[in-house]
């Protein structure tokens, strides 16, 4: 019986720890020109385990993603993707719950990735946020540019 309990423990806590904080982002992307480089970028972005629903809107070539609950997002397997059907992400807005995040020094790390706030100095960071990635690869040159993300391995650079 006491073995039960402290699998259970273990179970609860491993889960609670594991849930997701992407909870959904919009994906801009640059090229598309008719609905079929839509559609073969959406089924492109569908094969990515993490991803739960996408829904595009071919007006502003922005796919509004929604991640599952329990599995890491993996930002550069949604660049490849996107690279893979013949075009670029042009800006990548993501929610983050920051409740479930440790952040320091304007830092935290994410699924084996390092993320940088430049502008979150002094803002409240609880629940749920929206930011920008402004690495190259997720943002026109001139925004990657004007945060000078000339940063290297697996770290990404945000604003607020």
């Amino acid at each position: 019986m006491k073995t039960l309990k402290i699998f259970i423990f273990l179970l609860v806590a491993s889960v609670s720890a594991a849930k997701a904080q992407f909870i959904k982002a919009e994906l801009q992307v640059s090229g598309l020109t008719c609905s079929m480089c839509s559609k073969a970028t959406e089924k492109s972005l569908r094969t990515l385990p993490f991803i739960s629903d996408i829904k595009p809107d071919l007006n502003r070539n922005l796919f509004t993603i929604t991640f599952k609950p329990n599995a890491p997002v993996n930002l550069e397997q949604m660049s490849k993707k996107v690279q893979s059907a013949g075009f670029s992400i042009n800006q990548f807005r993501a929610t983050l719950d920051f409740a479930q995040l440790k952040v320091s020094n304007n830092s935290f790390n994410y699924a084996g990735n390092t993320f940088q706030l430049l502008n979150g100095a002094g803002k409240e960071l609880d629940g749920q946020v929206a930011v920008t990635v402004v690495n190259k690869g997720f943002a026109p040159a001139a925004v990657v540019k004007k945060y000078n993300t000339a940063v290297a391995g697996k770290s990404y650079q945000l604003v607020i």
